[in-house]
């Protein structure tokens, strides 16, 4: 056999193992630290306890404080590039004096960046004397001893374990080192249960994420509502500042159609250009992650300077890009993990996967619906204006024979009321028959199509009413808005308020409260109202609908009897 083909790699080392090769080695040392072995096996119990990493990481550096008699203590983790930090855990330091010393160490110089390209134990008497150390910021304080000590996790360099200022103005002592590295490698061990246990949790939390959004949109929500959950989801599983979706423009670009943020001004409607190096890359499939937002030259939108570190994830399903999920962080927040990363590059294939699944069902809806209005327009045709004509054969036949004029006058003022009743019939089969590529495109029109579908399900024709050139005044993007809000009313009035009557006004002359021009939509009826305790869903999409734009939405008693029902009010800018 090859000697080369015959070599393995090493194997990993045991950290169960390492933890008893260095308790060994304290055999035969002095006896102050024989006398502190007790202590050392506390501590090592007491950083062992727990599964959050987070609150593992705040024990180890504390222990390690009260072990080693130290007044501060850091663990400084190693980012995934080894070249620097991602996060530094400090025990000693206080809430104001964090502020007052400003940004953490990245460890890209100084003692810290030494120790990460050489993790090896260090001790000194005074470590401003070293020729590695950087110095300290302004309002840092001041540190003199030092002793630092590196963390292996499933023999990986995991981070460096940092005490400074012996308590009592001594240096850290070789008893010391020799009991911090112990405690190093039991930290090590706690630290790998706790990420193991973390991971576990942090894909469970996105499987759930994955589930809610297909079980949403398979639920029948209409495309835009379907768009804001993946946002919402995305937001909230990432641990980002804001869930965004972006679908194709007409100009090849991409255009933002979903937020979920705590300050979603400005952001909808916010175009990627064509030539955008991003929107090609997304366009042809494939993420796009960065570091910064803010400062990287290829992301060209003014709502970049917002955020730091940024995930852009196609929405691709059987080799179709359906859009783009962007779940930015804000300025100076941690960056995203590399299992984060594959996380939400899987989240965002199922979510795809929900999204055809659900255009799919609503194709299928749409088409029964086409068909239920094709048979009624058929029936009304077929069986109600032939009876009619009929009838009114009938009554003209009557009106000859009649030898009273007052009578003659008023067969001929029936039969006048039935050619009319036929012609509004005939009216109504043109509606009904006509498909959604034939209608126009203005905004009244749009408004009307909108009714003119809730009717059929509703078995009743809600009454519109329109102040103000809606057309002319209303941009595309609030005009859009208004549809879904419209059908998302419509839609909440028909599966829970059993309304009889339902009263539909666009007012596009209004001013809102901080004076600039709006459009208001009113959308009131008869029905039972709103039940204490029930679902708030329908409204609560309406409002964040209306917020991303600079509106609002509120609702109030209906037009019923002693004020039954419900009025919704949505109100945005022109």
């Amino acid at each position: 056999m090859d000697r080369a083909a015959a070599r393995t790699d090493p194997p990993t080392p045991d950290p169960l193992h390492a933890a008893t090769e260095a308790t060994r080695s304290l055999q035969g040392l002095s006896s102050e630290l024989t006398a502190r072995v007790p202590q050392l096996l506390e501590a090592m119990r007491t950083v062992g306890a727990g599964l959050d990493l987070h609150i593992t990481l705040d024990r180890i550096v504390q222990t390690a404080a009260e072990l080693a008699d130290a007044r501060y203590a850091a663990i400084g983790i190693i980012d995934d590039a080894r070249e620097g930090l991602s996060d530094f855990v400090t025990y000693g330091v206080g809430a104001r004096e964090h502020e007052r010393i400003g940004a953490l160490p990245d460890g890209h110089k100084g003692l810290l960046g030494a120790l990460i390209h050489d993790p090896q134990p260090l001790r000194l008497a005074d470590l401003a004397q070293d020729p590695r150390s950087a110095g300290f910021p302004p309002e840092h304080p001041p540190m003199r001893t030092f002793l630092g000590v590196p963390i292996r996790v499933q023999g990986e360099i995991f981070g460096n374990l940092y005490l400074t200022e012996k308590r009592g103005g001594g240096e850290f002592s070789e008893e010391d080192l020799h009991m911090v590295r112990v405690l190093a490698t039991e930290a090590g061990i706690a630290i790998g249960n706790a990420r193991v246990y973390a991971a576990t949790r942090q894909r469970e939390r996105w499987i759930d994420g994955s589930v809610a959004v297909t079980t949403e949109l398979l639920a029948g929500s209409d495309v835009d509502d379907a768009l804001a959950v993946v946002a919402e989801q995305a937001r909230k599983l990432a641990d980002s500042a804001a869930g965004i979706v972006l679908l194709p423009d007409d100009e090849g670009g991409l255009e933002i159609v979903a937020v979920s943020a705590d300050d979603p001004t400005g952001i909808l409607g916010t175009h990627i250009p064509s030539d955008s190096p991003v929107a090609r890359q997304l366009l042809d499939g494939e993420p796009v992650f960065v570091d910064d937002s803010a400062s990287d030259p290829r992301m060209v939108t003014d709502i970049a300077a917002r955020f730091g570190p940024s995930m852009l994830l196609p929405l691709k399903s059987g080799g179709r890009v359906l859009g783009t999920l962007a779940t930015p962080r804000s300025r100076g927040a941690r960056p995203f993990s590399a299992v984060e990363r594959t996380l939400a590059t899987q989240f965002a294939a199922q979510a795809a996967l929900a999204l055809v699944l659900a255009d799919a069902q609503r194709d299928r809806e749409r088409l029964a619906v086409y068909e239920d209005r094709d048979r009624i327009a058929r029936d009304l045709h077929d069986l109600v204006i032939q009876r009619l004509f009929a009838t009114g054969m009938m009554l003209e036949g009557a009106q000859r024979r009649s030898v009273v004029p007052e009578v003659a006058a008023g067969i001929g003022k029936a039969v006048d009321e039935l050619d009319v009743t036929i012609q509004e019939i005939r009216t109504a089969i043109f509606a009904l028959q006509q498909g959604p590529v034939e209608a126009p495109s203005g905004l009244r029109t749009r408004v009307l199509r909108e009714i003119g579908t809730a009717a059929v399900p509703l078995g009743f024709q809600p009454s519109a009413h329109f102040v103000g050139p809606l057309d002319s005044r209303i941009g595309e993007l609030t005009g859009k808005n208004l549809i879904a809000a419209l059908r998302e009313a419509l839609s909440n009035a028909f599966r829970h308020a059993h309304a009889s009557r339902i009263d539909v006004v666009v007012d596009a002359t209004i001013r809102l409260p901080d004076g600039t021009d709006g459009v208001r939509l009113t959308v009131a009826d008869d029905g039972i109202g709103i039940p204490s305790g029930g679902r708030r869903s329908g409204l609560k999409n309406l409002t964040k609908r209306a917020e991303s734009l600079g509106g609002s939405s509120r609702y109030g008693p209906g037009v019923g009897e002693d004020g039954a029902g419900t009025t919704v009010v949505w109100e945005a800018p022109l």
